[in-house]
């Protein structure tokens, strides 16, 4: 293709979006509508994630060991426990440490506390692990609990088996939504870009007519539908911008929230590049590969029934 005809091209299909702002717009919104559905719901995914990754990294299991180990038995109960496989994080607890936070707890019970203070061992010493994967805690706590002069284990494992059917569910349904937007999406794109190619049948007729080929007439219909799908990604990203900053300052108002995780959303300015990107790819292809592709089935429709 010369260079002379490409800018031609390039140029008609600028011209079209302004000729045909009616089906231009309607495709546009369609786009737009799209982008956001599936862009909200992958990021209200990943968050979620987030946030149920945070819960966790907050939990912890207490290792209690015997009544008088001796300190060399305990720095080997914790060289052991960090050799275990999934546990991410090993901190010695002692007693003593223990006994001071009930201390700093409970003030109305000084009393209580000072008539212990020539009492030795009054709580055993323990270790506070972490483990990777919460899914795997209660095979990490049975290696645990086979260590010599563990006295006891707990783990608060009520709310791991919640936390880790909370992640299933929430990645099966957040999958299925996500599916269904995008399939739901491509056959209202693929509908409307179809309609607004059979609003110009004429003008691709005459085209033919006058012995253009069917490249020469795609060509502006792919620039058409790259800048409707380009357009809609830069309106879809200043919305999701819009309303994901205007949900992380609400959700940051309230500190409950932050205390039980999910104050742990991702802020926009770290994923912002990565979601402007997306959608304005996104839009921009999906926009000229329908193009294209309902101007095809058209050239071919017309070109059975000649």
């Amino acid at each position: 293709m010369k260079l002379s005809s490409f800018r031609y091209l390039v140029r008609q299909g600028f011209d079209n979006v302004w000729k045909n702002r009616v089906m231009a717009f309607a495709s546009f919104c369609v786009l737009l509508v799209s982008l956001l559905l599936v862009g909200i719901s992958i990021l209200f995914y990943i968050n979620i994630n987030v946030i149920i990754g945070g819960i966790e990294n907050r939990n912890e299991a207490i290792i209690y060991l015997n009544y008088e180990t001796p300190q060399s038995r305990i720095d080997e109960i914790g060289e052991t426990l960090r050799t275990i496989d999934n546990v991410s994080s090993v901190k010695l607890y002692t007693g003593d440490e223990a006994l001071d936070d009930y201390k700093n707890k409970m003030d109305d019970f000084t009393d209580v506390f000072e008539s212990l203070e020539n009492e030795e061992d009054i709580l055993p010493d323990a270790y506070l692990i972490h483990v990777a994967d919460i899914s795997k805690m209660s095979k990490t706590l049975k290696a645990v609990q086979e260590i010599p002069d563990v006295l006891n284990v707990r783990s608060p494992d009520a709310f791991i088996e919640l936390l880790t059917e909370a992640r299933r569910v929430v990645t099966i349904v957040a999958s299925a939504i996500i599916i269904a937007l995008l399939i739901v999406s491509m056959v209202i794109i693929s509908n409307t870009t179809r309609a607004s190619v059979f609003s110009r049948r004429r003008e691709i007729s005459i085209m033919q007519s006058v012995g253009a080929t069917k490249n020469f007439i795609r060509f502006p219909f792919f620039i058409e539908g790259m800048i409707n799908g380009f357009m809609a990604g830069v309106f879809a990203t200043l919305l999701t911008w819009f309303t994901y900053n205007s949900l992380v300052k609400l959700i940051g108002r309230f500190e409950v929230l932050n205390v039980i995780g999910l104050g742990n959303v991702i802020p926009y300015r770290k994923i912002g590049p990565i979601v402007t990107l997306s959608y304005v790819l996104l839009g921009s292809l999906i926009g000229a590969i329908g193009s294209v592709l309902s101007t095809r089935v058209h050239l071919k429709y017309r070109a059975a029934n000649m």
